[in-house]
Order: C-alpha cells, then sequence, then structure tokens
C-alpha cells in the first residue's frame, strides 16, 4: 500500500495539472469542510466518540486538499514534502482519537445512535461521491495517493461509523463507539505511515 509509485524525472520541469484535476480538488475541500461542521456538531449534540473523530478526519482532509491545491504545479520534491507533512497530520489525528476514546471509556456517556446514523450515512455518501472523483489518481505520486488514501480511509470510517450507531442502539452502551473510534485511529496510524515512507521515497529521488 505504501509502494512509491510516481517515477518522474526530478530533474524534468513540473507539467501544468489538468484543470480537472484542480476542479475535483476544490470540490473535495468544500465537501469535507461543509461535513467537518455537519459532524462537529453532530457529535457534540449526541455525545459520539466515533462521529467527532470523523468530524477531524473532515476538517484535516480539507486543509490536505488545500495543500494539494497549492503544490499541484511544483516539484516533485515540494508535492512529496507536502505528502510527508499530510502523513504526519493524519498520525496525529489517529494518536489523538486513541487518548479521546480512552479518556471517553472512563468519563463519557452513551451517545444518541438515531443521530449517529443519520450523520454517518450523509458523511457516507458525500465521501463516495469524492472518493469517484478521486479514484483516477488513486496511483499517482506521494500528494496525490495521500488524498486518495483520506478520501478512502474517510468511506471506510463512515461504515465504521453506522456500525456503532447499529452497536450503541442494540446494546444500549458506549462501546460500540469507543472500539470504532479505536479502530479509525488505528487506520490513520496506518495510512500515515504509508504516506510518510513514500514521501520519503520520492525526496530521495529528487535529491
Amino acid at each position: 500500500m505504501g509502494h512509491a509509485c510516481c517515477h518522474a524525472d526530478p530533474a524534468t520541469p513540473p507539467q501544468a495539472p489538468p484543470p480537472r484535476m484542480r476542479r475535483v480538488l476544490w470540490i473535495a475541500l468544500i465537501v469535507n469542510a461543509a461535513m467537518a461542521a455537519v459532524e462537529i456538531g453532530g457529535g457534540l449534540q449526541s455525545a459520539s466518540v466515533s462521529l467527532l473523530a470523523d468530524a477531524v478526519d473532515f476538517f484535516g482532509d480539507a486543509a490536505n486538499y488545500g495543500l494539494s491545491l497549492a503544490v499541484l504545479s511544483l516539484g516533485l520534491a515540494w508535492r512529496a514534502r507536502a505528502a510527508a507533512v499530510k502523513g504526519w497530520s493524519m498520525g496525529l489525528y489517529g494518536a489523538g482519537v486513541l487518548l479521546h476514546a480512552l479518556w471517553n471509556a472512563a468519563n463519557g456517556r452513551t451517545p444518541e445512535p438515531i443521530m449517529m446514523g443519520l450523520i454517518g450515512t450523509l458523511a457516507l455518501t458525500a465521501n463516495l461521491g469524492v472518493a469517484a472523483l478521486l479514484y483516477r489518481w488513486r496511483d499517482g505520486d506521494a500528494n496525490m495517493r495521500s488524498v486518495w488514501l483520506c478520501t478512502r480511509n474517510d468511506a471506510i470510517g463512515n461504515l465504521a461509523v453506522l456500525a456503532a450507531a447499529a452497536g450503541v442502539f442494540g446494546t444500549g452502551t458506549r462501546w460500540p463507539d469507543l472500539l470504532v473510534a479505536a479502530v479509525m485511529a488505528l487506520l490513520a496510524l496506518s495510512a500515515a505511515f504509508s504516506v510518510v515512507r513514500q514521501a520519503r521515497a520520492e525526496l530521495a529521488r529528487a535529491a
């Protein structure tokens, strides 16, 4: 999952990115920023750790799409540096969610499953749409690969939130919500390792 897919010559001047790629990244940025706001509100109101974790992920992805747009027409080295920043941010997100889940295991309350399910369904629909737009660039350089991995992980995370909502509804406890939050954190840590490793390989080639 973390192999280097871009074989561009570092000495070759970067080509202008396709206009469609820029449009897709702008759409992804707007969708993720909007869903971050929706999930923060819904997570706080429903007391769901997994929704708040997904909201932080949406917010981080919106920032990552903005960073990707900023370096899209730059050389391989700058795109690899941007990917490394995104990889480390995914790693910090994963660690933060794990800590938050541990805190809520001792101090939290049982979330409201119906609201979790409704917001999770909306988030899944948004991410599937963005993932479909980004699919053609899934095997690009570390910068574009990190964008694809973020979106893929988000869709998986949304399915997990829906499973957590069903689990909370069925058991009447908060443990399914906390378990899903922990799984989402581990997924973010795995993706972070993949992106940082590929970015380092691309930086070595660009040196």
